[in-house]
C-alpha cells in the first residue's frame, strides 16, 4: 500500500496576544502550512522535484527544517550536544540532497517529534534570554523566533510552488 502524506487542521493564528503567544502563533500557522502543501500527497509524490537543475523536494524541505529546528533552538540556543539529523560531513545538504520516499513517513514523523523537542525545551525560557552562536555574536531567543519565522514563509514560497507542479494545487 502506498503511503499517503495525512492531512493537518491548521491552528489558528492569534489577532490580538502577547509577543511570545503571537510569535508562538506564527511559528505553528508557518510549521502547519508546511504540512498542508505536503498533505494528500504520496511519498513518491514528496520527493519529486521542482524543475531541472534544482533537486528542491517537499520532503528535502520537510527534513531541512527539522534540522534547522533542531540546531536553532536545541544545539545553539541551549547548547545540547545532539546528533545532526541528516547532514554529514561529506554532504552538508543532505537534509535536501537524501530525500528518499521509503522514508517519507519516518521524516514526516521526525519533523513533528523535532518541533514538539524544540517547543518542549524553550517553553520556559524568556525571549531576552542570550547565547553566541559563535565568538562576537550574540543573539536572544526571540531572535530565533523571527528567523524561524522567516524562514518557513521563504521556504513556503518554495513548497507552493513544487505543489502547484505536482498537482495543480495552490492557495494557503
Amino acid at each position: 500500500m502506498t503511503w499517503i502524506a495525512p492531512p493537518i487542521e491548521r491552528r489558528e493564528l492569534p489577532t490580538t496576544a502577547g509577543e511570545r503567544e503571537m510569535l508562538q502563533g506564527w511559528l505553528d500557522h508557518h510549521r502547519d502550512t508546511l504540512l498542508t502543501k505536503c498533505a494528500g500527497l504520496t511519498s513518491d509524490q514528496l520527493v519529486e522535484a521542482s524543475a531541472a537543475p534544482s533537486a528542491l523536494t517537499l520532503l528535502g524541505l520537510v527534513r531541512h527544517m527539522a534540522y534547522v529546528e533542531r540546531t536553532w533552538f536545541r544545539v545553539r540556543f541551549l547548547g545540547r550536544r545532539i546528533a545532526d539529523l541528516y547532514c554529514t560531513e561529506d554532504d552538508p545538504d543532505a537534509d535536501f540532497h537524501a530525500a528518499d520516499p521509503a522514508a517519507a513517513e519516518r521524516d514526516i514523523a521526525v519533523f513533528r517529534a523535532e518541533i514538539e523537542a524544540c517547543d518542549t525545551a524553550v517553553a520556559d525560557r524568556g525571549l531576552d534570554e542570550t547565547f553566541s552562536p559563535r565568538p562576537g555574536r550574540t543573539l536572544n531567543l526571540r531572535w530565533i523566533y523571527v528567523h524561524m519565522i522567516e524562514e518557513y514563509a521563504r521556504h513556503n514560497g518554495h513548497a507552493d510552488l513544487l505543489r502547484e507542479r505536482i498537482d495543480g494545487v495552490t492557495g494557503s
